[in-house]
């Protein structure tokens, strides 16, 4: 039987995780970062939990608002297709190796939740695991240390956990709005394999932008162009996740279509991402790069060295329409 504690957090829990808009790096000027957050071990002013007890307490974590954390400060997390009614955690194997379950191991310690959101359900290898609202906890192991928040978004089917179990964020007021917009066109901040942050659509795949494009001016990208690098365009009411939407706008192309654009430069896919989570457009041509939740160029190495430097199309004058065939457009 799961034995919890009821602990009151106080008003001030600790506050300002890293913003997931922050920019890790590029050209471009990124949005200033919160400050960093103190351990939270013990968030809500209590002391930590003792050695064997699981602790599940209340942080502030900037944009996304109120979060669940750990005994260690770490982000707790839910998963889109684990189910609350009845709770089930659907995260096993390689999964639950990305995504650690929170177990109730000894005396589960609660502060800043409503004890009877606080339950538990059976895994599939036995063990107990705790849950908030009939939602499944976990950790992140890309998390390294207190105050991260990486795997917000991820997939465009993780999300920080708030005190009833639900999204943190914005995505705690979209659930509703994905039912009646299933054609609207939506961007989620989320963590790419071998990029960090990065934006992402709403299948989860790879979104880009084009240095020879320039903020807030009609696309340079069209014709076969746009084949390979097809751009979002808005269609619907434009949903964010984890973006801040004073980054969002659009912008008229050629072909009069709105397109989307983050920060000022507009956003596109990649023919050659096959699946979610692919970043193989990257540093193509040296001109086309994974676009970062704050609305700037993605710093990350780039792999494939020959797409970058030594195939690329010949350097066009910035106010040059970009013109059809060589390798800067990834054929």
């Amino acid at each position: 039987m799961l034995r919890k504690r009821f602990v009151v957090a106080a008003a001030s829990a600790a506050a300002g995780l890293v913003a997931l808009s922050a920019c890790s790096g590029g050209t471009e000027t990124a949005a200033p970062a919160v400050a960093p957050a103190a351990a939270v071990a013990g968030a809500g002013g209590n002391a930590p939990a003792a050695k064997g007890e699981t602790k599940v307490a209340v942080a502030e974590a900037g944009d996304l608002g109120q979060i669940l954390v750990d005994k260690d400060g770490f982000t707790l997390y839910r998963f889109d297709k684990d189910s609350a009614k009845p709770p089930k955690s659907n995260c096993d194997g390689d999964c639950a190796k990305a995504w650690p379950p929170v177990l109730a191991d000894g005396e589960v310690r609660i502060e800043g939740v409503d004890q009877s959101l606080v339950g538990e359900l059976t895994r599939a290898d036995g063990r107990k695991q705790v849950t908030v609202g009939g939602w499944a906890l976990y950790r992140y192991a890309k998390d390294a240390k207190a105050g991260e928040t990486k795997g917000q978004g991820v997939g465009s089917t993780w999300y920080a956990a708030n005190a009833k179990g639900g999204k943190a964020g914005q995505a705690a007021n979209e659930a509703p709005a994905e039912k009646k917009a299933d054609g609207a066109t939506k961007l989620v901040a989320s963590n790419v394999d071998g990029i960090g942050p990065a934006i992402v659509d709403k299948e989860g795949f790879t979104l880009y932008m084009f240095t020879k494009d320039k903020k807030n001016k009609q696309p340079t990208c069209n014709g076969d162009c746009a084949k390979a690098w097809p751009p979002v365009l808005a269609e619907g009411d434009v949903q964010l996740e984890g973006i801040e939407q004073k980054l969002l706008g659009t912008v008229k192309r050629a072909d009069g279509t709105m397109q989307v654009t983050v920060g000022g430069w507009p956003v596109y896919r990649y023919a050659k991402d096959a699946n979610a989570g692919e970043a193989n457009g990257h540093g193509v041509g040296g001109t086309w790069f994974v676009i970062e939740p704050a609305g700037c160029k993605s710093s990350a190495p780039v792999k494939n060295k020959a797409a970058q430097s030594g195939n690329a199309a010949p350097e066009k004058k910035d106010d040059a329409p970009a013109q059809s065939g060589g390798s800067e457009y990834g054929y």
